[in-house]
């Protein structure tokens, strides 16, 4: 498995509310319905550990199973739409994983 790990910030004058209304509507049911994704989640960053503000708004977790099917089904008209739409509304990076020691 590969986790993707995106780290986000909104663009200026996006709406908080407005962003998780379409990630709950659009983004995630659309990367969830994926046959190559196990699970796909959105968090809000509250804060740092030692209490200092976040220098990101959000965090995704995509937990891809098959990242050359990822890759294809990525490539449809319906995530090119919600991809458009994701950079309308963020700043994101990427990263890509894999996760080192420990049962898989």
């Amino acid at each position: 498995m590969t986790r993707i790990i995106v780290l986000l910030n909104l663009k200026p004058g996006k709406s908080r509310a407005d962003y998780e209304k379409w990630a709950r509507a659009s983004d995630l049911p659309t990367v969830n319905g994926l046959a190559s994704v196990e699970r796909f989640e959105l968090f809000e960053a509250t804060g740092l550990l030692n209490g200092d503000s976040s220098p990101y708004d959000y965090v995704e977790i995509i937990d891809v199973a098959d990242m050359d099917v990822f890759g294809k089904e990525t490539k449809t008209e319906t995530m090119a739409r919600i991809a458009a739409e994701f950079r309308d509304w963020a700043t994101p990076m990427f990263i890509v994983t894999r996760k080192v020691g420990g049962a898989e």
